[in-house]
C-alpha cells in the first residue's frame, strides 16, 4: 500500500503538471519533437545529396538545430504563447471558447509552417539544393504555380501522408493534458502569472535572437555554418519558417543592363585565371604566412601617413605605430570599404564578394559553393585560423569564418579558459592588447604555414579602453581617438613581443579596416568616398614589398592580391583585382550608397542613380562643388559607367545563382598529342 507522503506527492507533481506554464512546455516539447522528425524524413529524403552524418557530428549538428529550432518555434508560436500565459482568470481562460481559439491557432499554426513547410522543404531542396527563402514566395507568381505545387504533391504522396499524420498525433498530444488547474488564488495567483508572461517575453526574444544579450547579432541563415563546414550539412540544421522569416528583407532587385551576356563578360568577369599572371610580384612570397588585422573603425582620417594635412607640423595622428609600418608597407593612400558595418567586411576581405545593399553574409545567398581565399590556402596546406575577442557566433563572424574554409575559430571564450575572465570589456568582449597576445600565443603553436585573421574589437561604440590607459593615452578630437590610439598601441605590443618568433620574418602581414568611424572630425569624411576611406597596407618584415600606391582600390582587392604574392595558380572568383598582376583591370571602385551607386577612379567621382550619371566630380573635389557633367573627361566616365553596369549585372547574376566559382576556361595551349598536328602547323 502507498505511503500518505507517496500519495501527497503524487498528488501535487501530478497539479503542477496540469498549470499553465507546464501545459505551454509540454505543448512547445511537442513541436520541438515534431522538428527533429522532419529533420530526420529531410536527411533521408536527401541523404545522396546531404552525405553519412559521422558519429563525431551529430551533438555539433544538433546544437545548430536546437538554436535555429528555438527561433522558428517562437516566431511560429508567439501567438500561442501570448494566448496560453495572459494572466486572464480561469473562468475566461478556462472556458471552452477560449481553449478551443487556443487549439486551433496551437494546430493551424505549427501544422502549416512547421510541419508541412519543412517537409515540402525536403522535396524542394532535393531539386534546388538550397531552402525554401522568401525570394521562393516573392517570385512564386507565375500561372502555374499552383499546378506545380499540385504535381509535387501527387508525385510525393507519401510525404503528404506523413504530414497529415504528424499533424494528427501533434493535436492527439495537445489534447492529452487540455484541463488545467491554479494552485494559488487571488493576488497570489495573478502575480505569478504575471512574472510567468514577463519570464516567457524576455526567453522568447532571446529565443528568436538566437541568444540573450546585446553582443549577439540576431541569428541569421549563416550561423548554421558555426555548426558544420559542409554547406550541405547547413541546410539540414536550417528549417523553415526560420529561413524564410531572416530572408524576408533579403531578396535581390535584379539588374540587367545587358542582353548579351558576353557582352557583360568582356566588360567586367568576377573570373581570375593566374595561369596569365607574369609580373615579378607573382609568388615572391610563396609559403609565407598571412596574419590579416581587420581593424574596427579605422577611418583614414585617424592616420596622419593617410591623412598629412589633418595633422600640420609636429602634431602627431592617432595610429603612430601604423604609421610607423606604412612608411615600410605597400600602403594604399586611397583605401575604400565596401560596406558601412562590421558584417559586411569579410565576404569583401576574405572572398572578394561586396555587399550592395543587405550585408552580404546575412542573406540566404551567402551559402553558396564558394572557394575563397582562406578556402584556397587551407587546400594548399595552410592551417587557418579566425580570432575574434566576443563572444562565440557573435555576429555571425565565425559562421561565415567556417564556411570561408577557415578551420579553428577562437573567441572570448578561448581566451577565457587560457587567461582567465579578467579582461572584458563590459560590452564587446576582451581588450585588444591582451587578446592580440592571445592571438600571437596560438599563432606561435600553430603549423607553417598558416592563415590567422583576427577581428579587433575595443575602437568601438562605448568608446572605452582599459582603466589603466585612461589617463595616459591622449583625447583627440573625437571619443574614438582614444580607443583607437589603444588598439594602435596594442598592436604595437603584439609586434614587440613577437618579432622574435621563428615565424615572424615568413609572414605577410595585411591591415585593413571594416568601415570608418561613426565618429568623424574631418569634412570631407562626412562625404562621399571620405565615408569609406579606410586604413589598409600590407608589410613584410624586410621591407622588400614598399611602395605607396596611389591608386584607388577597395577591401576586395585585398583577397587577389595577397593570392597573387603567395603564387596561388588556381583560377578563383572575385570581384577585386590583383593590383600586380592584373593590368587590364583599371582601378575601379563601386560604392553603394542607399539607393544608389559611387563609382570611383584615379580621376573622377561618378554619381549613378542605377540607371542615369546624375554627377561628376574630379577626385580632388571632396567637397563636390563643381559638377562636370557633361564636360571634362567624358571618356573615362563613359568608361566606368559601363565597367559599373557590368559589374553590377555580374553581381546580382551570380548572387542569385547562388554561383561563386571561375567560369571553366579552354586553355588555348593544346597539350602535346592532341589535335591535328599537320593542319595545326599550316601557315593561316
Amino acid at each position: 500500500m502507498k505511503s500518505i507522503d507517496t500519495i501527497v506527492t503524487g498528488d501535487l507533481m501530478w497539479r503542477i503538471a496540469r498549470t499553465r506554464p507546464m501545459l505551454l512546455l509540454w505543448r512547445i516539447a511537442l513541436v520541438y519533437l515534431a522538428m527533429a522528425v522532419c529533420r530526420l524524413i529531410f536527411w533521408l529524403y536527401n541523404r545522396d545529396l546531404i552525405g553519412a552524418i559521422a558519429l563525431d557530428e551529430v551533438w555539433e549538428l544538433f546544437k545548430g538545430a536546437l538554436l535555429i529550432d528555438t527561433s522558428s518555434i517562437v516566431y511560429t508560436n508567439s501567438l500561442f504563447i501570448l494566448l496560453s500565459i495572459l494572466p486572464l482568470p480561469m473562468r475566461i481562460w478556462g472556458g471552452g471558447r477560449y481553449q478551443n481559439a487556443m487549439f486551433l491557432v496551437y494546430v493551424m499554426f505549427n501544422g502549416a509552417f512547421i510541419i508541412a513547410a519543412n517537409m515540402a522543404d525536403a522535396v524542394y531542396f532535393h531539386y534546388a539544393l538550397k531552402r525554401c527563402t522568401s525570394d521562393e514566395i516573392f517570385f512564386a507568381e507565375n500561372g502555374n504555380t499552383f499546378s506545380l505545387v499540385l504535381k509535387f504533391a501527387v508525385e510525393n504522396w507519401y510525404m503528404v501522408l506523413l504530414s497529415l499524420a504528424m499533424i494528427a498525433a501533434m493535436a492527439w498530444g495537445y489534447r492529452r493534458r487540455r484541463e488545467s488547474i491554479d494552485l494559488t488564488r487571488g493576488v497570489v495567483r495573478y502575480t505569478l502569472l504575471t512574472v510567468v508572461m514577463l519570464l516567457a517575453a524576455w526567453l522568447s526574444i532571446g529565443g528568436m535572437r538566437g541568444g540573450m544579450n546585446g553582443m549577439t547579432r540576431p541569428i541569421t541563415l549563416s550561423n548554421a555554418m558555426l555548426y558544420t563546414s559542409s554547406s550541405a550539412k547547413a541546410y539540414l540544421i536550417m528549417s523553415n519558417p526560420f529561413c524564410v522569416i531572416r530572408s524576408v528583407d533579403a531578396h535581390l532587385e535584379y539588374c540587367r543592363y545587358f542582353d548579351d551576356d558576353e557582352r557583360a563578360e568582356a566588360l567586367f568577369s568576377p573570373s581570375h585565371y593566374p595561369e596569365d599572371y607574369t609580373s615579378e610580384m607573382f609568388g615572391r612570397y610563396e609559403g609565407y604566412n598571412v596574419v590579416l588585422f581587420i581593424l574596427e573603425s579605422f577611418s583614414a582620417e585617424h592616420s596622419k601617413y593617410l591623412s598629412p594635412d589633418l595633422y600640420p607640423g609636429d602634431e602627431a595622428g592617432h595610429t603612430p605605430f601604423l604609421d610607423e609600418l606604412m612608411q615600410r608597407s605597400l600602403t594604399f593612400t586611397r583605401c575604400y570599404a565596401n560596406g558601412l558595418v562590421s558584417v559586411a567586411a569579410p565576404s569583401s576581405i576574405w572572398c572578394s564578394i561586396p555587399s550592395y545593399g543587405k550585408p552580404f553574409i546575412l542573406t540566404p545567398y551567402a551559402l553558396g559553393e564558394c572557394r575563397p581565399m582562406p578556402r584556397l590556402l587551407a587546400d594548399k596546406g595552410y592551417d587557418t585560423a579566425f580570432f575574434c575577442g566576443s563572444e562565440r557566433g557573435s555576429m555571425g563572424f565565425g559562421a561565415y569564418a567556417r564556411q570561408s574554409g577557415i578551420d579553428r575559430l577562437y573567441s572570448m571564450e578561448d581566451f577565457e579558459a587560457v587567461h582567465g575572465n579578467g579582461e572584458f570589456d563590459g560590452s564587446w568582449g576582451i581588450w585588444d592588447e591582451p587578446f592580440l597576445q592571445f592571438m600571437g600565443e596560438q599563432c606561435s603553436r600553430m603549423r607553417e604555414p598558416f592563415f590567422s585573421t583576427v577581428f579587433t574589437l575595443t575602437s568601438h561604440h562605448p568608446f572605452v579602453v582599459p582603466k589603466r590607459y585612461r589617463d595616459v593615452l591622449p583625447e583627440g578630437c573625437t571619443r574614438n581617438h582614444k580607443p583607437v590610439e589603444y588598439t594602435d598601441m596594442s598592436i604595437r605590443r603584439f609586434f614587440e613581443r613577437f618579432s622574435g618568433e621563428d615565424w615572424f620574418d615568413r609572414t605577410i602581414f595585411v591591415f585593413v579596416a571594416d568601415h570608418v568611424s561613426s565618429e568623424k572630425f574631418a569634412e570631407r569624411t562626412r562625404q562621399i568616398p571620405g565615408t569609406h576611406h579606410i586604413a589598409g597596407f600590407m608589410y613584410v618584415p624586410d621591407g622588400s614589398l614598399q611602395r605607396r600606391c596611389e591608386s584607388v582600390v577597395s577591401q576586395i582587392d585585398f583577397a587577389p592580391t595577397v593570392l597573387g604574392l603567395l603564387g596561388n595558380r588556381e583560377p578563383y572568383f572575385g570581384f577585386g583585382r590583383d593590383i600586380h598582376n592584373e593590368p587590364g583591370r583599371r582601378p575601379f571602385v563601386l560604392l553603394r550608397t542607399s539607393f544608389d551607386y559611387t563609382i570611383l577612379t584615379d580621376d573622377y567621382i561618378v554619381d549613378f542613380d542605377t540607371r542615369n550619371v546624375t554627377g561628376v566630380y574630379r577626385f580632388d573635389d571632396t567637397q563636390r562643388a563643381d559638377n562636370l557633367m557633361p564636360r571634362g573627361g567624358e571618356s573615362d566616365v563613359a568608361w566606368a559607367v559601363e565597367q559599373a553596369k557590368a559589374s553590377i549585372q555580374q553581381y546580382f547574376e551570380h548572387v542569385g545563382a547562388m554561383n561563386y566559382l571561375p567560369d571553366v576556361r579552354v586553355s588555348s595551349v593544346k597539350p602535346i598529342g592532341e589535335g591535328d598536328i599537320d593542319s595545326a602547323s599550316e601557315p593561316q
